[in-house]
C-alpha cells in the first residue's frame, strides 16, 4: 500500500520550555516514535505523523494510507466546535487537534513547574536541565500494552518489543524514508492461539502469556470500550467521540460508577501481568490521572536518596506495597494534582541517557543566584526589589516600571555567587532592560 502525503508542513506555536519533543519523546512514555533524518515519526490515529521543532514552534506533517477513508481527515465534530488551537492554525485533517490532545497542551508547563519549584527545594535544584517535558495523552490500550513489556526491562528493549507488536500484528500505513509504519494492532489482533507461542519465538519472554492473556479478557470479557470509562473525564480520549457515533459504548452499569485514579488503578490491578508500577504508568499517560505517580526501581532511588525512604537507604532494594502507597501519597503531597508530571522530569534526570543534561544541574548547584530589579542611578544603581525567580521579577518590573519616572532605566539583574573557595566572587548579568 503506498503512502499518499494530504499536506505539507504546518507548524503550531508553542515553546522549547512548554514541550521538548527531543526529551518527552525519548524518556520512556511512548515507545513507538523512531528519530529519522532530525525528524521525529510516529503512526497516531491512522496516520503517519512527522514532527520537528524550533524554540517557536512545533512543525508537523501527517502522511496518510492511499486507501483512508475521507472521514479519516474530518476531525471529532465534539472537538472541532470547540477548537483549543490558536487562531489561524491549519487544520483540515484533524492533525493539529490531534496533537494538542497527544501533548496534552491544555496545561501550562511553565506554571506546572513554577509550582513545583516552589514546594520542593529537590526539584527546582534538577528541572532547570529539563524543561519541556509533558505527559503524553495516549492510547489507554497502546499504553497497558507496552508497560506490560516494560517489566524488568530498559526502554531499548521495550522499543523493539512494541516495534515488534506493530510489525506482526498492527495494520501497514505507509513507508517513509525507507522505514514501513505499522499502527498499533488493537485487543483482538492478539487473541488467536498462536499469540503466545509466536510472541515468546520473538523474544517475549513471559511477557508473551500476559500480553495475550490481557488482549483475550480486554476483547472477549470487558464491555466495549471499557478502558475509555477507566479514563479521567477531565482528559477524554481523542476519538473518543468518533468511537461513541459508532455505537462503541460501554454498558450502562459500568458509565455510571464513579471515575477515580484509584478505581481505574484498582480495575487495572485484574489484568494479567499489571502490578502497581504498570497500573500507575497506564493511570498517568493512558487514562490522564495526573495525580497517578509510578513508583519504579529509578523513583525508588530518588525517593530514598533525595527523600529518605527506607530505613536501609540508598542500599534498600526492597520496595513493598506499604512504602509504594507511602511514596506515591507523598510526592501527591508536595506535587499536587499533577504529581505524575513532576515525577516524570525527576525520572528523566535519572536516566543514564540524560546524564549529560543532569551534569548541568549540578554544575548550576555550586552558585548561589540572587535577583534582584534595580534602578541605573551611578554605578550600582539602586536596588527596587529582590526576587527569587526570573518570572518573579518580570513581574515585580513592570509593576515597578508603570511609576518610574525613567521606566526604561529599570533593569533586571542576576547575582551569581560562588559558594566554593575561601572569597566569594560575584558575576552580574543583566537580562532584562
Amino acid at each position: 500500500m503506498a503512502a499518499h502525503r494530504v499536506a505539507g508542513w504546518r507548524k503550531l506555536p508553542l515553546s522549547l520550555t512548554e514541550l521538548s519533543i527531543d526529551t518527552t519523546l525519548k524518556c520512556g512514555q511512548s515507545f513507538r516514535w523512531q528519530h529519522i533524518n532530525d525528524e521525529w515519526h510516529c503512526v497516531l490515529q491512522g496516520r503517519i505523523i512527522s514532527l520537528k521543532q524550533d524554540p517557536s514552534y512545533l512543525h508537523f506533517k501527517a502522511t496518510w494510507p492511499e486507501a483512508s477513508s475521507r472521514a479519516l481527515l474530518t476531525p471529532p465534530v465534539s472537538i472541532k466546535s470547540e477548537s483549543p488551537l490558536p487562531p489561524g492554525t491549519e487544520d483540515e485533517d484533524g492533525t493539529a487537534l490531534l496533537l494538542h490532545s497527544y501533548f496534552a497542551l491544555s496545561h501550562s508547563l511553565a506554571a506546572l513547574y513554577e509550582q513545583w519549584t516552589a514546594s520542593d527545594a529537590n526539584f527546582a535544584r534538577r528541572a532547570p536541565a529539563f524543561t519541556g517535558i509533558r505527559i503524553l495523552n495516549q492510547d489507554a490500550w497502546e499504553t497497558l500494552i507496552s508497560f506490560i513489556c516494560s517489566s524488568n526491562n530498559n526502554i531499548s528493549r521495550i522499543s523493539q518489543m512494541v516495534h515488534k507488536l506493530c510489525i506482526h500484528y498492527g495494520p501497514y500505513i505507509g513507508t517513509l524514508h525507507g522505514h514501513k509504519f505499522h499502527d498499533f494492532p488493537r485487543p483482538d489482533a492478539l487473541t488467536g492461539t498462536g499469540v503466545e507461542t509466536h510472541l515468546r519465538e520473538l523474544g517475549f519472554g513471559y511477557r508473551a502469556k500476559y500480553i495475550a492473556e490481557t488482549a483475550r479478557i480486554v476483547a472477549k470479557e470487558k464491555p466495549s470500550n471499557w478502558l475509555d470509562v477507566l479514563r479521567n473525564p477531565g482528559c477524554p480520549a481523542y476519538d473518543a467521540p468518533v468511537r461513541q457515533r459508532d455505537g462503541q459504548r460501554p454498558s450502562s452499569e459500568n458509565d455510571t460508577k464513579p471515575r477515580t485514579y484509584k478505581a481505574a488503578h484498582e480495575a487495572l490491578l485484574e489484568l494479567s501481568g499489571v502490578g502497581p508500577k504498570v497500573a500507575d504508568c497506564v493511570c498517568l499517560m493512558g487514562l490522564g490521572w495526573g495525580e497517578s505517580v509510578p513508583i519504579d526501581t529509578h523513583v525508588w532511588q530518588i525517593a530514598q536518596r533525595d527523600y529518605k525512604f527506607g530505613k536501609g537507604g540508598a542500599a534498600s532494594k526492597t520496595l513493598s506495597k506499604t512504602m509504594y502507597d507511602a511514596v506515591g501519597d507523598y510526592f501527591r503531597e508536595i506535587w499536587g494534582p499533577h504529581a505524575g508530571w513532576a515525577q516524570s522530569v525527576l525520572f528523566t534526570a535519572n536516566l543514564k541517557s540524560f546524564a549529560a543534561q543532569a551534569s548541568s544541574v549540578k554544575k548550576e548547584a555550586t552558585l548561589e543566584t540572587k535577583i534582584v530589579v534595580k534602578k541605573e542611578e551611578g554605578e550600582e544603581g539602586q536596588v527596587l526589589a529582590e526576587v527569587e525567580s526570573i518570572s518573579q521579577a518580570k513581574k515585580r518590573k513592570t509593576v515597578i516600571k508603570k511609576d518610574a519616572e525613567k521606566p526604561e532605566d529599570v533593569k533586571i539583574e542576576i547575582t551569581e555567587i560562588k559558594e566554593s573557595g575561601l572569597r566569594r566572587s560575584k558575576r552580574r548579568k543583566v537580562v532584562g532592560s
